[in-house]
């Protein structure tokens, strides 16, 4: 779970709802990420994995748990998702750190012996990226960097995994990539 909000993953809380649902959703280059996901979740699930063609991709949702209120309490303030201060007890699995990556990170390779790693951090703010910047160091010895890219003419953080880290990153998340 912590590998997935920290991605694309959403926690989903209605009104008149009690407990919180998560949402799964990738692009359909994804669909066995997916599926593997869901079949690690499917005893909180209604139905299975969809196709929705309009948007060219695959998602699915659990149902509304009270089990996952901590997380939304913690992932979420007034809404909207944040890194919590507390992330480095949160993310110390190798598990989670490879989740991230498959759901939100993407590899930079050019001829030549080039190869870096994107964690992409789009939606948290630049100190929350720092935070987690911070943890990969601390928790797993990966040297990382943040960037504040500018996209569309707004800027976004994201977390970058070049010559000094990229070494760690892999060893700690190849056991785990599909």
């Amino acid at each position: 779970m912590i590998g997935l909000l920290l991605g694309d993953g959403c926690l989903e809380k209605k009104k008149d709802t009690i407990g919180i649902r998560l949402q799964v959703k990738q692009q359909s280059k994804a669909k066995e990420y997916v599926e593997w996901l869901y079949s690690q979740l499917d005893q909180y699930c209604l139905s299975g994995v969809k196709f929705r063609k309009d948007y060219n991709q695959y998602y699915f949702s659990t149902r509304y748990r009270r089990e996952f209120q901590d997380l939304y309490n913690l992932f979420y303030k007034d809404g909207k998702k944040v890194i919590p201060v507390k992330i480095k007890d949160l993310l110390t699995s190798p598990l989670s750190m490879a989740i991230w990556y498959m759901d939100d990170g993407s590899l930079d390779y050019r001829p030549k012996n080039h190869y870096a790693f994107y964690l992409a951090t789009n939606c948290f703010t630049v100190d929350d990226s720092r935070r987690l910047m911070e943890t990969l160091w601390i928790n797993f010895g990966i040297k990382s960097t943040v960037y504040n890219n500018l996209c569309r003419g707004k800027r976004y953080p994201r977390i970058y995994v070049g010559a000094e880290g990229r070494e760690k990153f892999c060893q700690t998340v190849q056991p785990y990539i599909l």
